[in-house]
């Protein structure tokens, strides 16, 4: 016999994925037992007399015919997005011009843009670099987002509830006999190697996103290098020391201001294109490290985001959080 109000009851439910009628009904000697003059137990005898609330009814239903239900509309709404999809693809490749053409613009009008114009137009001897940051920089940015996206569903589904660590141990005593301190064995090569690499990792990945206007690399390059340099130092020295200055609040920190920055100097460049007005960008010395306008800031950006998704996927499949 259950006492309890009906939202006690839901939450149940909820947790546990069954409604059971024996809660919600009498034997014989409980029922002559119970004072009718209460409305709770009023409500107990009308479920006796089979009278279930309307709340007891649509759990039944949920519980047996609601799964169902859903699974089947999720199904048709799966096909119809699918479909969808695809129609709006083959769509638009129907209007992309013919492979190999001789007229099509891609094969001469763009290539000589990007080659003859790109130091006059973007300010920077790498031609990529102008192609990916300047001229393809709404593409570039999308797949930025994706990144952020990417690390934040990560995040979402491999992420150990803080409440659980305890001094850098889950308190579950059943995967505490796992690797749930994260902190390397005594390995002495291993501690050695990465002192004399860690740095250099940052110092050449920082040298790589610096000079990618004027030499191949570039953030993704950059950000590639200094990602593997806090994962050779998580790994040899162990996550308590690699958060002293990278922890979770830096993390969150250097993520969304290098993504925010990003968006909006790309919406001043494109806004500024679009209209046909000139953007007032200083675009530097071609060949210099000051050079190439809005891509420096874009490289820097996009490096320190990279590294940071790249560190992210590491912490969160080690040990379930940064």
């Amino acid at each position: 016999m259950r006492s309890d109000g009906f939202f006690s009851r839901l939450a149940e439910f909820v947790e546990s994925g069954s409604f059971r009628e024996e809660d919600y009904t009498l034997s014989p000697p409980d029922k002559a037992k119970i004072d009718t003059d209460t409305p709770e137990n009023r409500w107990l005898i009308s479920v006796q007399h089979s009278e279930k609330p309307v709340s007891a009814r649509l759990i039944n239903w949920f519980s047996q015919r609601g799964v169902e239900v859903f699974n089947n509309l999720y199904r048709i709404a799966s096909v119809f997005i699918c479909v969808t999809l695809i129609g709006v693809l083959l769509s638009v490749v129907s209007f992309l011009p013919t492979f190999g053409s001789a007229d099509n613009p891609a094969v001469n009008e763009v290539v000589e843009r990007y080659v003859s114009r790109s130091i006059e137009e973007t300010g920077t001897t790498n031609a990529v670099a102008g192609m990916i940051s300047a001229y393809r920089g709404f593409d570039t940015l999308g797949e930025a987002h994706v990144l952020f996206v990417a690390a934040c569903s990560v995040i979402v589904l491999l992420r150990v509830d803080p409440s659980e660590r305890k001094h850098g141990r889950l308190t579950n005593p059943d995967r505490v006999g796992e690797d749930m301190d994260f902190e390397p064995n005594s390995d002495l090569i291993l501690r050695k190697a990465a002192k004399l690499l860690v740095p250099l990792a940052f110092i050449f990945g920082l040298y790589v996103i610096l000079n990618g206007t004027s030499s191949p690399g570039g953030g993704f390059s950059g950000g590639a290098l200094m990602g593997a340099g806090l994962i050779l130092s998580s790994t040899a020295f162990g996550f308590s020391r690699t958060e002293r200055f990278f922890g979770d609040e830096m993390y969150h920190v250097v993520k969304t201001v290098c993504l925010t920055v990003y968006a909006l100097l790309m919406a001043y460049f494109i806004f500024m294109g679009a209209n046909g007005w000139d953007d007032h960008v200083w675009l530097g010395v071609p060949g210099g490290i000051i050079s190439g306008g809005l891509i420096l800031p874009i490289n820097i950006a996009v490096g320190f985001e990279v590294a940071c998704t790249m560190y992210c996927f590491y912490a969160l499949f080690r040990k379930g959080g940064l």
